[in-house]
């Protein structure tokens, strides 16, 4: 008998009680019977109804001959088989699967409905395919990994770090949403840091870890989430510099993360239930119960896992505590971005807040480097080739700033004026030197175009070379070239001492000029 067998027999001994173990007449015995069958009782399944008449007497005289074994159901004799569809289906579908583990209930419906013209639900599919050993898991290629228990051997041996969502907080008379930043010794279940703050970012998550630093030394290891404030790279500098190991939870496998969740709801279940059923505490208050609650209850109370306090534990499986050098930790934690320094300014802005910065840097790009831990008065100036330029100090633009004087310089070494006045002699000499005056004062000849165009307003015609015809032109062309000194007024002075206004009689007087 299965379990479910036994607590069927079970529930028919004991609702036929009154009847198996008393000696009551055939009569008594069928009353008794009678009265059970009016009564409504809750069946093993959670059904409650009356059972009948019959079945009683069934149920009684299988204990009267078999005993106790004898009042479970029987199992059916087809039990394991497929009935709603048919065995050549299920057989299509596990040789289908046993092809190919990775084939999916939706390819293998595929299979089926092109085979057998009809599809198995989802769960009926997997529960005959699970029978024939068929799964991805009884075939040997599921990805689910095999969990081991997961902790160190000795305090400090790692931390494991992360972020959660806290009670509200009063601040400026404002409730602004808080965020608990934790770091606990894998090994101890002690909480080394941990800390309520009004926001979750990378400035939150070094400080905490500083403090833990501080009080705690620094561990070998720190286990840490995927998000992306756990991949800066102020975070490796540190941990490497310190000689840390930086681990951290692989995407998407959250169950690695379990000790510091744990941690969580226990914060939650016992002391964020008491700060929520009062009234709202400022972020400094909210942290002075919170660090009173970690001393006074959580490290002093046995560790369901370990089975001791996880002070007694830290004391126990401390070895030795390696000191932080803090100064490396500080440099290291230094937030860095790049800034052009102002112009006009000559300072350089931050978080809505300026620098004043030497005014011989202005307009270079620099970089910058701050801690956001505090409030940030001065910041460090840095080339991009990581050359020293020094601070910048907060400042006001309006009160503005004078540039230093200009030191004074002994005489220059070069005279720069004497060398631009050479220079620009052997650039005369050369010029002049290769220009041939003589053709410089050669007269320039009269063209033909303009010849032509001035007889032409001399004679009352318009358009140049235009008024006059191609007998005309030929005829002047010749003229032109025997009268290489030909000039405006000559023409003017032969047109004027002309008999007729004519072109034969103009051509005569060039030919033969009058005396004045």
């Amino acid at each position: 008998m299965n379990a479910r067998q036994e607590d069927e027999a079970v529930f028919w001994c004991g609702l036929l009680t009154s009847v198996l173990f008393e000696k009551l007449e055939k009569g008594e015995e069928c009353q008794r019977l009678r009265e059970l069958s009016q009564q409504e009782v809750v069946f093993p399944g959670g059904r409650k109804r009356k059972p009948s008449l019959s079945t009683l007497k069934r149920k009684l005289k299988q204990y009267r001959h078999g005993g106790f074994n004898a009042m479970a159901r029987k199992a059916r004799s087809d039990r394991g088989e497929p009935r709603a569809v048919l065995p050549e289906v299920i057989a299509t579908a596990i040789a289908a699967k046993k092809e190919q583990p990775r084939r999916s209930p939706l390819m293998l419906n595929q299979i089926l409905e092109r085979l057998h013209g009809r599809t198995v639900p989802r769960s009926t599919l997997y529960r005959h395919l699970k029978e024939a050993g068929a799964t991805r898991l009884k075939l040997g290629v599921t990805q689910q990994k095999v969990r081991k228990r997961w902790t160190c051997e000795h305090t400090h041996e790692m931390w494991a770090g992360d972020f959660e969502y806290g009670p509200y907080v009063l601040v400026d008379g404002q409730s602004v949403q808080s965020y608990l930043s934790a770091f606990i010794d894998v090994c101890s279940r002690t909480i080394v840091a941990a800390r309520y703050y009004v926001r979750q970012n990378f400035d939150v998550l070094s400080d905490t870890l500083i403090r833990g630093f501080e009080v705690h030394g620094v561990p070998l290891k720190v286990y840490l989430d995927n998000g992306k404030v756990y991949h800066a790279q102020a975070l490796k500098r540190a941990c490497y510099r310190l000689g840390v190991g930086l681990l951290h939870r692989a995407v998407g496998d959250p169950a690695t993360g379990g000790i510091i969740e744990r941690f969580f709801e226990t914060a939650q279940s016992q002391f964020e239930a008491e700060v929520r059923a009062g009234d709202l505490l400022g972020l400094d208050r909210l942290n002075e119960a919170f660090a009173a609650w970690l001393e006074v209850v959580h490290h002093r109370t046995a560790n369901s896992e370990t089975g001791q306090s996880p002070r007694q534990r830290y004391d126990q499986r401390l070895i030795a505590i390696r000191q932080a050098d803090l100064a490396a930790v500080a440099e290291s934690f230094l937030q860095q971005e790049e800034r052009t320094v102002d112009q006009t300014f000559s300072d350089i802005r931050l978080d809505n807040r300026f620098y004043k910065v030497d005014p011989k840097l202005r307009g270079d790009r620099l970089r910058v480097r701050y801690d956001l831990r505090g409030p940030v008065e001065e910041i460090l100036l840095y080339s991009l080739k990581d050359a020293y330029l020094g601070k910048g100090l907060v400042h006001q633009r309006e009160e503005g700033q004078n540039p230093a004087p200009e030191p004074r310089r002994a005489a220059p070494r070069f005279d720069l004026l004497g060398l631009l006045i050479d220079k620009h002699r052997h650039q005369l000499a050369d010029e002049i030197g290769g220009i041939d005056y003589s053709v410089m004062q050669r007269p320039r000849r009269w063209s033909l175009d303009a010849f032509a165009a001035c007889l032409a307003d001399l004679l009352g015609r318009q358009g140049g070379l235009s008024a006059f015809s191609a007998e005309e032109l030929a005829a002047l062309g010749k003229v032109h070239a025997r009268h290489p000194n030909l000039t405006r007024t000559l023409l003017k002075k032969a047109f004027a001492q002309a008999e007729r206004p004519t072109l034969p009689a103009i051509v005569y007087a060039l030919q033969n000029p009058k005396e004045d």
